[in-house]
């Protein structure tokens, strides 16, 4: 790890480029969309093997579009991500709109804490902008969080922690979140926590294999586990692009009874929800991810370790 003052000068220009105007913004995406595209080719094997593969009925020029589309989207989101640092509530309010919030206070109002199953589609980093619509904040007695990998750079996990506790959010690591979400449990108060639950699964991940998008995929099962032995309402966020730089995120409700549910029908719930969100807006998704290098195949209880059939 290089000394922190390495990273002062990055700093001071994201800083800069936070306090940017979103039209200014968007004409910074627009040529770093050349440079992505046109000039670095960044993933673009990937990102069109995946595009090819989950949507073979579809024409070449209908994949390529898409190709371009969530190029430009990809551009859009970091720049996007990079303002959060210093856009106004008002500002955030006004662009990222959430739908069903009456629901999750509900839920906190009958003493409930709650799931939230999302995924890498329009602009994640701005989910944690709930706190602005939900009639319940954070507090010492409700805590809103998001459940995160640690990135290897301590520079960069710093940065990204920051921008996702912009309006009041905790972040929790993903190999320590069920002993917090017990925690706050057996302390009597409330969560709410967004799981990124379309993550490619690690070697130590229990798995649950699903056909999505046209693959044999591995679903990671941790959210469903600590969904059942927490009893939580589960959630999907169904996430959509409005237009540049305009999200909306609907709260759709998966259950909020998981011992009724048959085993894994909760994550197979999520899974067709996030196929729905993808076929719908499929540029919005983030295709530029290995997310099928490893090949699985389904096994009799269909639940294993990814690490067993590569």
């Amino acid at each position: 790890m290089k000394h922190a003052w390495y990273y002062t000068p990055l700093g001071w220009l994201l800083d800069a480029i936070s306090r940017l105007p979103f039209g200014i913004l968007y004409i910074i995406s627009d040529l770093l969309y050349v440079i992505v595209y046109h000039i670095a080719r960044y993933r673009r094997d990937v990102v069109s093997g995946n595009i090819r593969d989950s949507f073979p009925e579809k024409t070449e020029p209908e994949r390529k579009q898409i190709i371009k589309e969530f190029y430009r989207h990809f551009t859009d989101y970091f720049v996007e991500t990079i303002k959060l640092a210093h856009v106004s509530d008002s500002e955030m309010k006004r662009r990222m709109e959430f739908v069903g919030t009456d629901m999750i206070d509900r839920y906190f109002d009958e003493g409930r804490s709650l799931a939230m199953y999302f995924s890498h589609c329009g602009n994640w980093e701005w989910a944690p902008s709930i706190t602005l619509w939900t009639r319940h904040k954070p507090s010492e007695q409700t805590v809103f969080a998001q459940v995160y990998r640690p990135l290897t750079n301590p520079w960069f996990d710093a940065y990204f922690l920051k921008l996702r506790s912009r309006f009041g959010s905790v972040s929790y690591d993903k190999r320590l979140v069920f002993r917090d979400l017990l925690r706050l449990k057996r302390d009597g108060k409330l969560s709410i926590t967004g799981f990124m639950s379309d993550q490619k699964p690690s070697h130590n991940d229990t798995v649950h294999v699903v056909k999505f998008l046209n693959h044999p995929t591995a679903i990671i099962t941790g959210t469903e586990t600590i969904v059942r032995k927490l009893d939580l309402v589960a959630i999907y966020w169904d996430m959509e692009k409005v237009k540049r730089g305009h999200y909306r995120i609907t709260a759709r409700l998966i259950t909020d009874n998981a011992a009724a549910m048959p085993q894994f029908e909760i994550t197979d719930t999520y899974t067709r929800m996030l196929e729905t969100t993808i076929l719908r807006q499929p540029s919005i998704w983030l295709w530029s991810h290995r997310r099928w290098k490893n090949k699985v195949q389904y096994s009799d209880d269909n639940s294993h370790k990814p690490g067993n059939n590569e």
